[in-house]
């Protein structure tokens, strides 16, 4: 008897099913949240470092990670021994990146985009990314 093996192998009832989302919102019932003065985390997977999405009101902010020793975030490259202090370091983080955006009146290059950290990219951010084609004038053969 042949197999056949297949990559996407989620079943039916699993798509249908709502307890299965993988990323849910602060708001959700089945949301394992954390909620700490000014911020509500959220958790989305891992054991070691366990990683959290940040909120403030109902806007993510980014994400922290929780070490066994330690909390961090994306944006630096301390260790803090509470959550708030690594959600509040990732918050004074983002609203310096906001501010040095606004003070320039232009939104930030695609190249300049591909200097920030991984975690601190926005949405619309890594959408501008997906599409950006380099110039191959540009490119250089080493």
């Amino acid at each position: 008897m042949a197999h056949t093996i297949n990559s996407f192998s989620l079943k039916e009832d699993q798509l249908d099913n709502p307890l299965e989302k993988i990323l849910l919102p602060p708001t959700d019932p089945n949301a394992e949240v954390q909620e700490i003065p000014g911020y509500k985390l959220v958790y989305v997977n891992g054991a070691c470092p366990r990683n959290y999405r940040v909120y403030t009101d109902d806007s993510m902010i980014g994400v922290i990670f929780q070490h066994i020793t330690h909390w961090c975030n994306g944006v630096d490259s301390l260790r803090y021994a509470e959550p708030v202090d690594a959600a509040v370091g990732l918050d004074q983080f983002m609203k310096v990146a906001r501010v040095s955006t606004t003070a320039t009146g232009e939104p930030p290059t695609e190249e300049e985009l591909f200097d920030k950290e991984f975690d601190a990219l926005m949405s619309d951010e890594w959408e501008r990314l997906k599409r950006y084609v380099p110039k191959t004038r540009d490119l250089v053969a080493a």
